[in-house]
């Protein structure tokens, strides 16, 4: 059996994508690591990823502009949000994965299990701290 391909958008230097990458590779994928703040979004592109979302959760909840209260992601609308995360990819929640057409924002390895079937032996948590 082929190893399933994992597109994985992060933020470089992140640790949390790195154990998150680590634990992927460790369960037999091929893990293909974009940086997610060099990657040329659209708003239909983006969209893919956090579509199944509510638009609060569209935001990595550690961004410095969103920990401090300057942006509400609860308070967004869809368009507002994607003109925010494409105007400042930092905003957007991670890491950004793809597999087989199937696109998620955010590390969730049930959903990653289910989707790739597989087990995923180290789950790793969401999010990075920092910048």
């Amino acid at each position: 059996m082929n190893a399933p391909r994992v597109a994985f958008y992060e933020k470089p230097g992140c640790a949390s994508n790195a154990r998150q990458k680590r634990a992927l590779q460790a369960a037999g994928c091929h893990v293909q690591a974009h940086d997610l703040l060099r990657e040329p979004w659209t708003a239909p592109r983006l969209r893919a990823f956090v579509a199944a979302l509510p638009v609060a959760q569209w935001f990595n909840p550690a961004a410095p502009r969103v920990k401090s209260g300057e942006i509400d992601p609860a308070t967004l609308t869809a368009d507002a949000a994607l003109a925010l995360l494409l105007a400042e990819p930092l905003l957007i929640r991670r890491p950004l994965i793809e597999v087989n057409g199937w696109r998620t924002a955010g590390y969730d390895a049930a959903a990653l299990e289910r989707q790739l079937g597989i087990r995923l032996d180290i789950a790793a948590p969401g999010g990075c701290s920092r910048r």
